[in-house]
């Protein structure tokens, strides 16, 4: 129920709930609006249509990793261990949805599958702050690359057995540790301007 005013983020958090309940095949506006309490009239105010709500709601599930993310950036650490730790962090925050409520997180790899602007601006994201880290190594003298712009999108390429849902049965098997530990080393030894 709603404590008066209707806001977008009450919808998207009962979207979540309905969406954990019944899945993204059988969840509706109305389910929505009625854990909320409201006509479906309501719901559409803030969001036009069912397809904008589910976007909203994966938006919003991509986005719960960012404030790590950020923080990573903001850390002032050498480019090096900076580009680890974003890796790293990336990796936890994918981890830690998949293994902790894996029912949601199957419902939102559906609903990515089907939100492709949504999940093409989260990438775009994603290089950008690789290329932040890429950009602040090349000028530390920390990296050597002749074309940052690619190199950014290739580590996330790179990385994507670590990020991906498609990948995340692998991400509680024995060992990925020290695969991704294994890759770190490639992708930093790979971007380091120190002779090998």
């Amino acid at each position: 129920m709603t404590d008066g005013i209707l806001t977008a983020d009450q919808i998207l958090t009962a979207a979540q709930e309905v969406l954990r309940r019944y899945g993204p095949a059988k969840a509706t506006v109305v389910d929505v609006a009625r854990a909320l309490g409201v006509s479906h009239g309501s719901v559409y105010r803030h969001f036009p249509s069912k397809a904008a709500l589910r976007e909203a709601v994966t938006q919003r599930w991509l986005d719960e990793s960012q404030a790590e993310l950020d923080a990573v950036l903001a850390s002032g650490a050498p480019a090096p261990a900076q580009l680890r730790e974003w890796l790293a962090a990336l990796f936890r925050a994918k981890r830690k949805k998949a293994l902790g409520d894996p029912e949601l997180f199957a419902t939102y790899t559906a609903l990515v599958n089907e939100s492709s602007t949504v999940v093409e601006r989260h990438i775009a994201h994603l290089v950008a702050q690789i290329r932040q880290i890429v950009d602040a190594g090349l000028a530390a003298g920390e990296f050597t690359t002749p074309d940052p712009a690619a190199t950014a999108r290739a580590v996330l390429d790179a990385s994507t057995r670590f990020h991906n849902p498609a990948h995340a049965a692998d991400w509680s098997r024995p060992g990925i540790e020290a695969d991704f530990t294994a890759l770190c080393d490639l992708i930093l030894r790979g971007l380091s301007s120190a002779p090998s």
